[in-house]
Formats: C-alpha cells, structure tokens, sequence
C-alpha cells in the first residue's frame, strides 16, 4: 500500500491496517519455516509497508497532539 493512500486513512484504520499485516507477515513467516512460501520477497515487503503503517500513525499522533501549541 502506498503512503499517500495510507495517509487518507484514520488513525483507527492505520491500527487496523498495522493488525492485519501483522497477521499476514506471521502467517509468511509460517509459511516460509515450513517450505510452502514460493514469493520470500513478500516478506520484505509486508516489513516496509508496517514500517509505513507506524511512521504515519506516529505523525497523525504527534500532530493530533501539537494542534493546539505554537511557541
């Protein structure tokens, strides 16, 4: 998923998403101990996408949290 599509999302969405691809990410990692995991990139990139998922639900946050405050 892409960032800008990740950004649209709220941040109960982004936690949602963050659920879900952890999910998938054990389920390869399942695979891939046993040997039934064909496509082993896919496991690169479901990492780079939670990396994604985290970095836009911590700038929601910090900036829900700093609205209000201007120095």
């Amino acid at each position: 998923m892409n960032p800008k599509a990740l950004r649209d999302l709220t941040p109960d969405e982004l936690r949602d998403k963050h659920r879900q691809y952890k999910e998938e990410l054990f389920n390869l990692r399942f695979q891939n101990a046993i040997g039934q995991l064909s496509n082993t990139s896919r496991i690169k990139e479901v990492r780079r996408t939670i990396a994604r998922v985290l970095t836009i639900l911590q700038e929601k946050e910090s900036a829900g949290g700093r609205a209000g405050v201007r120095g």
